[in-house]
């Protein structure tokens, strides 16, 4: 698990260095800020995705872990769409909104280990728009 983490982190650094060497040879620095704002803001809720697929393994032990990765990333959700005009983003950020929403659904409905396949997809589409 570290291992793909270390990855993940150094493949968005990588990113990151490209979108902002990109935007600042060809915008100003509000564009800079918003892609450096997308970019880490994505990674953190990559970081709260991980600790969700952890909470639904762990849901038997404390299931309030299940809501708190669900908060995180309601919370990091927020700052995106709150920063960005970007449709692509912003199409992206309405998707991980869908799938939290259907995994708290089945959380009320009962379901003590939810599918969070979605969420981690959806996860995955907003880093790739956030670093395209």
């Amino acid at each position: 698990m570290a291992g793909s983490r270390g990855r993940r982190i150094t493949v968005t650094i990588a990113a990151l260095a490209a979108t902002v060497l990109t935007a600042g040879l060809t915008t100003g620095c509000d564009a800079v800020d918003k892609a450096l704002d997308c970019v880490q803001t994505a990674d953190t809720i990559a970081d709260s995705v991980t600790d969700l697929q952890q909470a639904v393994e762990n849901a038997s032990n404390d299931p309030t872990q299940l809501d708190e990765s669900l908060a995180s990333i309601d919370k990091n959700l927020d700052k995106i769409g709150d920063k960005t005009d970007n449709a692509d983003v912003n199409k992206a950020v309405d998707d991980l909104n869908k799938a939290v929403a259907n995994v708290r659904t089945a959380i009320k409905n009962g379901d003590k280990t939810p599918d969070v396949s979605p969420v981690t997809d959806a996860a995955g589409e907003l880093t790739k728009v956030c670093t395209s």
